[in-house]
This record gives C-alpha cells, sequence and structure tokens, in this order.
C-alpha cells in the first residue's frame, strides 16, 4: 500500500503541476491521468480524494503556504507549489496518515522533482503548518538527511 500511496503522490503532483501551467480542470486531470500506464500501479482513489481536495481548497491552501512561508504562494515554482498543495490537503483532511508520512513523502518529492535545497523548505513549511492543525501530533518533524 505503502509504495501505491506513494505513486498516487507522484502522479499528484505532476497533475497540479499541469493544473497550474495549463489551468485544466479537475475532471480533465482525473481523465488525462486514469489514461496513463502508471495508474493501474498507484492507490486510485487517493489519487482522486486529494486531487479532489486541493482543486476544492487551492484558496485555503495557498493562504496556509503564505503565512508559513512569509511569502504568497503564487511566488513558488510550480512544483514545489504542487508538493505543497498535495501534503497540506492530507494534513488536513487525511488524518488518516500519519503526519511524520505526510511530510517525508513531500521531502523526499521536493528533492527528486524541486530545485537544489527545496525539500528544506518544504519541510519548514509543512512542519509549522502541521503544527497548528488540529488532530496532528506534535511528534511531526522529520529529520533532515
Amino acid at each position: 500500500m505503502a509504495r501505491a500511496r506513494r505513486g498516487a503522490r507522484e502522479l499528484l503532483v505532476k497533475a497540479l503541476y499541469q493544473w497550474q501551467l495549463a489551468e485544466s480542470s479537475e475532471t480533465e486531470l482525473r481523465e488525462q491521468f486514469a489514461a496513463m500506464p502508471e495508474f493501474d500501479r498507484i492507490d486510485q482513489s487517493y489519487f482522486t480524494d486529494v486531487l479532489g481536495l486541493v482543486m476544492a481548497g487551492a484558496v485555503d491552501l495557498d493562504a496556509i503556504i503564505a503565512v508559513h512561508a512569509n511569502r504568497d504562494a503564487t511566488q513558488q515554482d510550480a512544483v514545489g507549489r504542487a508538493i505543497l498543495l498535495t501534503a497540506l490537503a492530507e494534513l488536513q483532511q487525511r488524518l488518516d496518515v500519519p503526519t511524520k508520512v505526510v511530510i517525508n513523502e513531500a521531502v523526499e518529492l521536493a528533492k527528486r522533482y524541486g530545485p537544489v535545497d527545496s525539500h528544506r523548505f518544504v519541510n519548514a513549511v509543512l512542519d509549522k503548518a502541521a503544527s497548528g492543525m488540529p488532530g496532528r501530533d506534535r511528534d511531526r518533524k522529520v529529520p533532515e538527511r
């Protein structure tokens, strides 16, 4: 299941990157990504759920980024913003996923797809954001590697 969720997060980042550049609708993104061969290997319901959460809550999620990043979310690079939007939606709405897991997965995505050292920024923003979210534990920060 962990690998399927990791794959879903990876496709979510790609879908949200495309959404930012092409302004695709949620339906268009779901249909396009469902047609990809790798879609069969991911947690499809998780992809669909989190995509919907991000698309419905993007304005609120961007406001969280702005508060904890000390800059407007639209000033973020598109990959970093996609990672933060995905992780923040998980932190807010998917309490079944431990905080450490959400942050660690986001940090790993930033290391893989983001600019150099963006993982540190992602870790800091998510750590600050998680500390103020109801239902999130206090033992949340993932150590740097």
